[in-house]
């Protein structure tokens, strides 16, 4: 199970004192400015999707050679994330390994000694389920809000899930312009540095 769904589909907040999960997943996503709150979230309803909660979320990305590799603290959600997606202004696929942890747990502190921190991303999220696609409708410190789709394959079927996310594209009404490309990580640095 990958972990973007792993806290809903077990119904639990993965509070051990060890790592409890090691898991990849082959996700086809795509993230938007929040344009239309209220349509988005009737939509989500006209769906009958599934409400997880809200999060607030605590990324903080490190220093790696290649790809991006985050650590999220959260209320519902806690894991060691690594993936790989290019910056692409549509729908794209992701690579994502990660490992689920518990709360409050000290790898931050170890993962900034010895890699350094890249950024931090500070938001909250709102987390929706529709079978294996995960919605996020995110608030994100400094940047505003946005929707993320997430058509998650723990199977790696590519073809299913481009066509989910393609159709959630589609109900949701995000157009080729509203696609944002880069990571929230890649926005918080380039507003760092203008």
């Amino acid at each position: 199970m990958c972990y973007t769904c792993a806290s809903a589909c077990n119904g639990n907040n993965l509070n051990s004192d060890v790592v409890t999960a090691l898991m990849k997943c082959l996700n086809f996503e795509f993230k938007a400015r929040l344009n239309d709150e209220p349509r988005l979230r009737e939509a989500l309803k006209r769906l009958g999707a599934r409400f997880i909660g809200t999060d607030h979320q605590i990324d903080t990305y490190f220093r790696v050679p290649s790809g991006r590799l985050k650590l999220r603290e959260g209320r519902l959600e806690n894991a060691l994330i690594f993936y790989r997606r290019n910056n692409l202004r549509r729908a794209r696929q992701a690579h994502v390994e990660l490992a689920l942890l518990p709360r409050r747990n000290s790898l931050r502190a170890i993962l900034a000694r010895s890699l350094g921190t890249l950024t931090v991303v500070d938001k909250r999220r709102d987390i929706y389920f529709v079978k294996n696609v995960k919605i996020h409708l995110d608030r994100v410190r400094g940047l505003g809000k946005f929707l993320e789709v997430e058509a998650i394959s723990h199977a790696g079927n590519l073809k299913k899930i481009r066509a989910q996310a393609r159709q959630f594209q589609k109900l949701f009404g995000i157009t080729a312009k509203d696609i944002v490309a880069e990571s929230y990580s890649d926005l918080i640095l380039a507003k760092e540095s203008s």
